[in-house]
């Protein structure tokens, strides 16, 4: 019986712990994601020497450290410097691995870049993404324990045409605002150029696992009314593919705004723009729906 109880508790604080990391792991993609979609970030990367290299690699440490010494991603956040240092290298690795996997995503990172290269890449664009992990809890509002039981006990509520319309509306303007800064640059069509077809469709994945995950897995406020609302689409990868088609439409309409795509370019060209600057839209149109 002893045994039995410290396996469940075991498997209790293992889960938390996972969810924890992924609520640091969408925290840093909220926060992370319009820098890189900054050409001269990929350009420093390329040259900066490996000592300055370091220097950023600390500096944000230090940065984070601090964050953590007050709020960090975790709930249960445990008192004391040792704790928040731990706490402040888990962050800093989050973010490298987020970064890195965008980066290759995106292909600024192929099997043919130098390994320096590459380093310098990932450290500064890892900057972002670490400090939306350690600010993800004290920034972004999270779910109580007080509402999420009592939420259990609530009737499903069915979601309504004005609640569907306000839903709407936030993602569209959610996605304007982060693709209204991206689409006058010249990145789109740097990384269109290096974006096979298949490339796009893993692209599009991605862009819907973290709008999902944001909305739905994170444990931000209101994420069990979302996922217990029912409507026109009940479930929550309809209302995140839903929520994807919207940020594909403002990304289309900003890329048009803008004149980087006219009605006389072919379609397969939209739809590499579209895609491309629809991940980072995506992401600000599930941060809209936080909002409402």
């Amino acid at each position: 019986m002893v045994k039995l109880l410290q396996t469940q508790q075991h498997s209790q604080a293992c889960l938390l712990e996972i969810h924890q990391i992924i609520r640091g792991v969408f925290g840093g993609f909220l926060f992370g994601i319009p820098l890189l979609y900054t050409m001269e970030v990929w350009w420093i990367g390329s040259y900066i020497e490996p000592i300055i290299l370091l220097g950023v690699l600390i500096i944000t440490y230090l940065v984070v450290f601090l964050f953590n010494r007050s709020e960090g991603f975790r709930k249960n956040r445990r008192d004391g410097i040792v704790h928040a240092a731990i706490e402040s290298v888990e962050a800093l690795a989050i973010g490298i691995v987020c970064a890195t996997v965008i980066l290759i995503l995106l292909r600024r990172i192929t099997g043919e870049t130098p390994i320096d290269e590459a380093l310098g890449k990932v450290i500064f664009e890892s900057v972002p993404f670490s400090l939306g992990v350690a600010m993800a809890r004290s920034l972004l509002p999270e779910q109580s324990a007080e509402s999420d039981s009592s939420q259990y006990l609530q009737p499903i509520k069915k979601l309504g045409f004005r609640d569907m319309i306000a839903d709407i509306s936030a993602t569209l303007i959610g996605a304007i605002i982060v693709a209204f800064s991206i689409a006058p640059t010249d990145e789109i069509p740097t990384l269109a150029a290096a974006a096979s077809p298949p490339w796009l469709l893993v692209i599009i994945a991605a862009s819907l696992l973290i709008s999902y995950g944001i909305v739905f897995a994170a444990g931000f406020a209101h994420q069990r009314p979302r996922r217990l609302q029912k409507g026109i689409l009940p479930t929550p990868i309809g209302k995140t593919i839903l929520s994807y088609l919207i940020s594909l439409l403002a990304s289309a309409l900003m890329l048009w705004f803008f004149n980087r795509l006219s009605l006389s370019d072919p379609w397969f060209l939209w739809l590499r723009y579209t895609l491309l600057l629809g991940l980072p839209a995506t992401i600000g149109g599930a941060a809209g729906r936080l909002a409402i």
